[in-house]
């Protein structure tokens, strides 16, 4: 080849590695538009159940209440506000505890229902001797004089420490209780009292033992409809005595009349003895009251 070929065969190929660099720059594929990373959100899952402490006794026991489901209308359940002395109570509300965490499904969805098993935790440690949760078998068989631990450390009965009627003194059967030194005076009462304020339940059932009966509440302006209801509902599905006012002894003081008192209806569930739950009787009550609450 001579040499005026060789530069020939040398620009040609310049030409044409310059026209296919200028023709790749013009085609290149344009960059992809920047785009901000999607952030994964999630929302947050509401726990079913969930257990606060809203108060602690004389003794520095805490007092706690656990909550199932999301309903607006609110239905309270409180047990062992005579601790020890009435210890079945307490059980009873541990009962129920146990049924919910298993059938969450009991819960209607307009419901939200608490449960203070211990109000007295004081009184049942005074029997039971065990600090927290407690099962049967934890029970002296021996539980001593009648009335042991059912009041608090200060030796007041705590259904005589709330604000309707109250008198410093009242009574229990044929005997002169302490019902504090004002209403609200004792911790365990406030601690209901400032529960019942944060979450304004719908309606209040207590539990104790044993008059086999249950009980409707009233303050200064008599019993709320309401609370009839409620009443009727439970004893006749769990096979109760349904009595409208307690006349047998006068009470002041006590935590169903003072939530007559601001409205809120409320019930006294009497077991019929001091040594068994009546768990199956029970669930038929709650059953009952929860139904006339739907409606």
């Amino acid at each position: 080849m001579t040499k005026r070929n060789i530069i020939i065969a040398v620009a040609i190929a310049f030409i044409l590695g310059l026209s296919i660099l200028v023709y790749t720059t013009l085609h290149k594929a344009p960059p992809p538009p920047q785009t901000t990373p999607e952030v994964a959100t999630t929302t947050p899952t509401i726990p079913f159940s969930e257990s606060v402490v809203i108060g602690t006794s004389v003794e520095g026991r805490p007092i706690t209440a656990t909550r199932y489901g999301h309903g607006d209308t609110h239905v309270l359940f409180v047990g062992g506000i005579h601790g020890g002395y009435e210890w079945n109570s307490t059980l009873l509300a541990y009962a129920f505890m146990d049924y919910l965490e298993a059938n969450p499904e009991f819960v209607p969805d307009t419901m939200t229902l608490s449960v203070i098993p211990s109000a007295n935790p004081d009184g049942t440690f005074a029997v039971i001797g065990k600090e927290g949760r407690f099962a049967i078998g934890d029970v002296p068989a021996d539980e001593g004089v009648v009335g042991t631990g059912r009041f608090n450390a200060h030796d007041v009965d705590l259904n005589r420490n709330f604000d309707c009627k109250w008198q410093p003194e009242s009574t229990w059967r044929s005997k002169t209780v302490s019902a504090g030194t004002e209403p609200f005076s004792e911790p365990e009462s406030l601690a209901l009292r400032d529960y019942v304020a944060t979450y304004t339940p719908t309606a209040v059932i207590f539990w104790h033992s044993q008059a086999n009966a249950v009980y409707a509440s009233e303050c200064e302006d008599g019993i709320l409809p309401k609370t009839l209801a409620l009443m009727s509902a439970y004893a006749t599905a769990a096979d109760y005595a349904a009595v409208s006012t307690f006349d047998v002894y006068p009470v002041t003081g006590d935590a169903e009349g003072w939530l007559a008192s601001i409205g809120i209806p409320a019930i006294t569930v009497e077991l019929s003895s001091h040594d068994s739950v009546e768990w199956q009787r029970n669930l038929a009550g709650i059953t009952a009251l929860l139904t006339v609450l739907k409606q």
